[in-house]
């Protein structure tokens, strides 16, 4: 079929005899499509027009299908819809695409290098500002980022993607940034928004560790706290560009003080009593009601603070988790640390960077930092998990007792600190001077671990079975260190606060085993029980989800960063 794109006399929009005999076809832009392009079922997954590049032939199936007032959509299957917005989606990242083509021409013209900002604000209402940022992000990313420009342009990624990409790479000379380009624009088409951040992040510690150190210091000397007016009229407290270490220490300490207004009576959700707390720190105050005192009224009970049994990392709280006491040089953190092999991080500025579960990517010398922070508290808590080549677990166990951990030989600041005798190396390490890798077997004397327990991949003859409902810890650490998120697409809470689920239910046979537990958030352990889902595990860790529009997504295991 051929359509016009601007109407013909009869008001039909389509070519036809309204033109009059012996005058043809009148001069214009036409689009031809084979009629299949048209039917509905081309919105299915996988469908032509659910993979039809964004242009205008795109443009002309979706507003064909939707209609003038959008009433064509109701006639769409549920599949179709997600088709539909598959699509929509494609077009409005070649529409951002379009606009920042758009502005970086504009702006280059003779005679418009220096207001073309303004030129724009007066056109769209904008500041000159708001211009001017938005005219060198366009010409920075179409100048330094070609293969992401490219990707946005094709329908492939969304203009947040780019944003994120941009952001992580400023600091990146341009030869970095070709390469961090290349990689990332790949990366970003199946990845979601914070998994990308995490993996930019990393790609830039990699590429150019200095920059970044350069780049952490440059902020720190801008570091700030403010008060600000909420829009709701309320007020907040903010403090950016602190050091990491002080601020996961500073948040324990403030949980730490929560958890003690909720012990001594005091009403509130955790969230109010977290807000108590802060408060009575800064200003030197203790709301707890004094012996014999009733503690005020009001507020509602609420016990889903993060000290759970089993919760781990920071803010797990514990003995001595209130901050640094007498005699102790630098923060203490109370913490599950979770260490993988390769670990170069450890001795070096070389190998993966360190992550913290809710709050991101640290540093080498964060990590270091982190790791001497948390040796200070006795509620610290270590685990060792290895790594098949692919990135993903191969084994874990979990130390008996907390465990200082031994200053390394050197100079200060080289290698992680901790209590250990001044001058002695831990297992595994040798010589003087900036420390080298620990090896895996002076890992685990040096935690008192003996053994390894497999993670289990591909068929499973249910070795690890128990014969109960809720799993072990044993067991439970297993699925958490196999998928460290929870295992809906998308999803990037962290397993610790997630629910062990069992994909097929205990009550109807379901076994409490690897193959048949998996991380799942409250929300989307709700979600798997809704009417239309159903979720599937055909090999440990690999989790299928069918949703009520009959398009199945599949998540696999976790793939840490070696």
């Amino acid at each position: 079929m051929s359509a016009a794109l601007f109407p013909e006399p009869d008001g039909s929009g389509l070519p036809g005899d309204g033109w009059g005999a012996g005058e043809g076809m009148p001069q214009g832009l036409y689009v031809t499509a084979p009629a299949e392009d048209l039917s509905l079922e081309g919105f299915g997954q996988n469908g032509r027009a659910d993979t039809m590049a964004p242009g205008p032939l795109l443009a002309m199936v979706l507003d064909t299908v939707a209609g003038p007032d959008g009433a064509g959509l109701a006639g769409l299957s549920d599949d179709q819809l997600v088709g539909f917005l598959s699509g929509a989606r494609r077009m409005e990242s070649r529409l951002a695409w379009a606009k920042m083509a758009a502005l970086g021409e504009f702006a280059s013209r003779p005679r418009r290098e220096d207001f073309a900002a303004d030129e724009i604000a007066a056109a769209f209402n904008l500041s000159w500002l708001s211009a001017a940022e938005e005219i060198g992000y366009a010409q920075a990313v179409a100048r330094r980022l070609p293969v992401t420009f490219a990707a946005l342009a094709a329908g492939k990624i969304d203009p947040v993607h780019v944003k994120i990409i941009e952001d992580r790479t400023s600091i990146l000379s341009d030869e970095d940034a070709a390469l961090a380009d290349e990689i990332l624009a790949g990366a970003a088409q199946a990845k979601t928004y914070a998994e990308l951040r995490r993996a930019a992040s990393r790609l830039v510690l990699r590429l150019d560790p200095e920059a970044v150190r350069k780049s952490k210091e440059k902020a720190r000397r801008e570091a700030r706290v403010r008060a600000f007016r909420e829009e709701s009229g309320n007020a907040g407290i903010s403090g950016r560009e602190l050091p990491s270490v002080e601020v996961l220490a500073s948040m324990q300490h403030v949980e730490e003080r929560a958890r003690a207004l909720r012990e001594a009576g005091v009403p509130g959700t955790w969230e109010e009593l977290k807000v108590r707390a802060t408060l009575d720190l800064l200003q030197e105050r203790d709301s707890r009601p004094a012996s014999g005192e009733a503690p005020a009224s009001g507020g509602g009970e609420d016990t889903s603070g993060p000290d759970s049994p089993g919760s781990g990392g920071p803010g797990s709280g514990g003995p001595g988790s209130g901050g640094p006491g007498p005699g102790i040089v630098g923060p203490s953190v109370g913490a599950l640390v979770s260490i993988t092999v390769p670990h170069t991080v450890l001795g070096g500025d070389t190998g993966p960077p360190g992550e913290v579960a809710g709050f991101g990517i640290l540093d080498h010398a964060d990590t270091r930092d982190l790791i001497a922070a948390a040796a200070r508290n006795p509620a610290t808590r270590w685990c060792l998990t290895t790594l098949h080549p692919d990135g993903t677990a191969t084994a874990h166990a979990c130390a008996a007792g907390s465990h200082p951990w031994p200053s390394a030989p050197g100079p200060p600041g080289q290698g992680p600190p901790g209590k250990g005798p001044p001058g002695k190396a831990p297992p595994g390490r040798t010589g003087h001077g900036p420390p080298g890798p620990v090896t895996l077997r002076g890992l685990m004397e040096l935690l008192g671990i003996t053994r390894l327990t497999p993670v289990i991949r591909g068929s499973c003859h249910h070795a690890s079975a128990e014969d109960r409902y809720r799993p072990s810890r044993n067991l439970a650490h297993l699925i958490r260190v196999r998928n460290t998120t929870c295992t809906a697409p998308g999803c990037g809470r962290r397993a610790t606060a997630c629910d062990l689920d069992h994909t097929d239910p205990h009550h109807h046979g379901g076994r409490t085993c690897e193959c048949n537990l998996a991380p799942q958030c409250r929300h989307h352990h709700r979600c798997k029980q809704a009417e239309g889902w159903r979720l599937e595990q055909p090999e440990p860790g690999v989790l299928v989800w069918h949703t009520p529009a009959g398009r199945t997504y599949t998540t696999t295991p976790t793939q840490y960063a070696v």
